[in-house]
């Protein structure tokens, strides 16, 4: 991305989006936050440009790009599960939403961050190039795989995930490069017990009243008015009560509403957060990350892009859905 981006902000703006969405759909968009904003941090000091727009399209694509596939989002998973959908049906229904919302996302940042754009980036990289990781590379590639192969034979997608997960780890400690007790952090122990912790606390909220305030607002059916409404109210769910709990409540309340009604959920799951610093946990941890590299978020700035391109991601997405459900017949 340096060496392509130099005296070229915009060429590395297109870089980023294309990176973090790979990487979000590939490796989940905790990945995103932790993994490349540190990287978009340095490559925008090595280059003398301005961070901001690089910066912010880690966080906004971490949520916007976790849509194509079950694995890319926590929420994703759930819903996958109560949906019904193969994996390969999942993203053959979410790569059309996945594009247009990516694409709506690119043309408001070149707007909203044009004046960081012109700035320009003057300093040449350095020295060779780093070492491609290939192992990685291939098992990531063959875990993928596993994940069509697995939902194919109606295996529960977690095994090829830990097969994965194993075979890294492995290499690894083979290669002394992490320790038994270093994997055991890894695997965060504490988030895994928080997860069914939250789904018992959001039953209990729905079983207690919040179903039936909410059915009341679910509109039944496939239609375009339809979608947009279930999206719509998600993505005002997940911003109230983040959209973790946010999808344990609904999903109840839509897997028997049509073939659309779970997707146009995950859009406004995974689109809405980006409006506020609630909205999902890994907006939280982007934020924080942002502040260790003494880095300060403005909460009127961070609000006013989302209002720029949440409402605008969500409906042309929805309306993609839209065409991809008539386009696949369903």
């Amino acid at each position: 991305m340096a060496r392509a981006g130099v005296g070229r902000p915009r060429r590395l703006l297109v870089q980023v989006f294309v990176s973090a969405s790979v990487i979000t759909a590939v490796l989940s968009l905790d990945a995103t936050v932790v993994l490349l904003t540190p990287v978009v941090f340095a490559t925008a000091a090595r280059l003398g440009a301005r961070p901001k727009p690089h910066v912010y399209a880690c966080t906004h694509l971490s949520n916007t790009a976790s849509l194509l596939l079950p694995v890319s989002n926590l929420t994703n998973l759930l819903a996958f599960a109560a949906s019904g959908l193969s994996f390969t049906r999942f993203a053959e229904l979410m790569v059309l939403p996945w594009l247009v919302a990516i694409g709506v996302e690119y043309v408001v940042f070149r707007r909203f961050f044009a004046a960081d754009l012109d700035a320009g980036a003057q300093a040449a990289p350095s020295g060779e190039p780093p070492e491609l990781p290939l192992f990685a590379l291939v098992v990531v590639a063959c875990t993928l795989a596993g994940f069509v192969v697995t939902s194919a034979l109606g295996v529960n997608p977690a095994w090829a995930a830990a097969a994965g997960a194993l075979v890294l780890a492995a290499r690894a400690l083979a290669q002394r490069r992490t320790t038994s007790s270093a994997l055991v952090l890894a695997s965060a122990i504490p988030f895994l017990a928080f997860v069914p912790a939250l789904g018992i606390v959001v039953r209990a909220v729905v079983d207690n009243g919040l179903d039936d305030a909410l059915g009341h607002l679910i509109p039944d059916g496939s239609s375009l008015p339809a979608l947009l409404a279930v999206a719509v109210l998600a993505a005002v769910l997940a911003n109230v009560i983040n959209n973790l709990p946010a999808v344990l409540v609904l999903l109840p309340l839509t897997t028997q509403l049509g073939p659309g009604a779970v997707p146009a959920v995950l859009l406004g799951m995974n689109i809405g957060p980006n409006l506020t610093y609630a909205g999902s946990l890994a907006t939280l941890l982007w934020r924080r990350i942002v502040r260790e590299h003494d880095t300060e978020v403005e909460l009127a700035e961070f609000t006013r892009l989302g209002l720029y391109t949440v409402p605008a991601a969500l409906a042309c997405s929805v309306v993609a859905l839209w065409a991809a459900l008539h386009l696949t017949g369903t």
